[in-house]
């Protein structure tokens, strides 16, 4: 119980965890790669390519969905993607139309990474990022 005498709250945090672990398995099951933790209502996809941070956004927007795209230098050159914000006011409808629409948007711009792009994709940030991180402490702007 809460302090209001309800079970309010216990309710929407428990709709909230349901919704972000279908939500989550989901998007994976399409073939995306999710990055974060079950049980967390953020929702960060892998877009990797810089040049598919807006054509994603404009997709979403489109189709009327609230996405929040993130680019370098919030990120590495190579690590760009999308936030997905669910809350516990989101009905298992409002889920579905969103992943449907999701999948159309991922097929449009062929963002499921086969395992070999994946493995370059990767290493190749990895790879920018170490220079980076020697630039700054080279250059003495860490």
């Amino acid at each position: 119980m809460g302090r209001d005498g309800t079970d309010i709250g216990k309710q929407k945090i428990t709709a909230l965890r349901d919704n972000s672990n279908y939500f989550r398995m989901r998007l994976t099951d399409m073939g995306l790669h999710v990055l974060g933790h079950y049980d967390s209502p953020i929702m960060p996809v892998m877009l990797y390519n810089p040049t598919k941070i807006a054509a994603f956004s404009r997709e979403c927007l489109k189709r009327g969905l609230a996405v929040v795209v993130v680019g370098f230098p919030a990120v590495p050159i190579l690590m760009s993607r999308a936030r997905f914000c669910l809350s516990a006011g989101h009905t298992r409808e409002d889920l579905d139309r969103a992943l449907e629409e999701i999948d159309d948007i991922a097929d449009l711009l062929k963002l499921r990474p086969c395992s070999q792009q994946y493995e370059m994709i990767m290493s190749s940030a990895s790879h920018i990022y170490s220079i980076l991180i020697y630039r700054s402490k080279v250059c003495g702007k860490e």
